[in-house]
């Protein structure tokens, strides 16, 4: 039998191999990211000989860089907060009152996340189309949060069931209105979930590539991945601009992912309770 030591020991070996192994693909990115193309045709898998930025430049300059980012950006934060202010509000009642009617829209709410996207793709093109919304940041802002909603209630309910309902009864005795014991009671302590549900709505908005194409055709609106796929085409093969182009469109996501480690922890570990 090994010691606790000795398990500690393993443990940390074997997390330490297996973020090596994860972080090999992201070094190889950023290594090939920083060579000539004369370096690469000589070298594919070497280290490179000296700090080449200008492939950078190019590839900046091609996808209209600062602008897909900030878009990206905007779009991304005003989603995560239409999100949670709608999910949690509406997941407040559903955690509090307990009958078959909540059971039902909650169930109903929820299947959303069973939906297939592509399944809803052309009545909500032809919805947008409708309200004028075409082209618009506003209405693919609304097409991400109306996506992710499933998912914002589905965390916030299952958070907030293990809450202790005495708070909010004590807020009551005192006078608090529901919208009162919600802004200042139960609001402050959703920012652990909060956090979680960011991280998995950011990486939903991010990453997709379908809804930008399908409801944006101005070039200067595009998000960061549909202006990557864009500058690069379908059939290009070149180091120079790929990996370039992918380092500038994943290091933001990570930086993101790493300011808010703590809370997404914290929020796995808090949402890890009996509904």
């Amino acid at each position: 039998m090994l010691t606790v030591k000795a398990k500690k020991y393993v443990y940390s070996t074997l997390m330490i191999a297996v973020g090596f192994v994860m972080l090999t693909p992201v070094f190889f990115m950023i290594s090939m990211s920083l060579r000539t193309r004369r370096e690469i045709m000589l070298d594919p898998l070497g280290l490179p000989k000296t700090i080449n930025l200008d492939n950078y430049g190019s590839v900046m300059e091609g996808m209209n860089y600062a602008q897909s980012m900030f878009n990206t950006v905007m779009i991304t934060l005003l989603t995560i907060i239409c999100v949670s202010i709608i999910a949690s509000l509406a997941a407040y009642p559903l955690a509090r009152i307990r009958n078959k009617v909540s059971n039902f829209v909650y169930i109903f709410i929820t299947l959303g996340l069973v939906i297939p996207p592509f399944a809803g793709l052309t009545p909500l093109y032809l919805f947008m189309r409708d309200l004028g919304l075409l082209n618009s940041h506003v209405g693919l802002i609304i097409v991400y949060t109306v996506a992710n909603l499933p998912l914002g209630v589905f965390f916030y309910t299952s958070f907030m069931k293990s809450i202790p309902i005495e708070l909010e009864e004590a807020a009551r005795l005192d006078g608090a209105s529901f919208l009162k014991t919600y802004w200042y009671i139960i609001l402050p302590m959703l920012k652990p979930i909060t956090g979680t549900l960011a991280l998995f709505v950011t990486l939903t908005v991010w990453n997709d590539i379908v809804n930008p194409m399908l409801f944006l055709t101005d070039d200067s609106k595009f998000t960061i991945m549909t202006a990557v796929l864009r500058f690069l085409g379908t059939y290009n093969v070149d180091p120079t601009q790929l990996f370039p182009a992918a380092v500038l469109a994943s290091a933001p996501l990570l930086i993101f992912f790493l300011l808010l480690s703590k809370q997404i922890v914290a929020g796995m570990s808090a949402g890890a309770v009996k509904s």
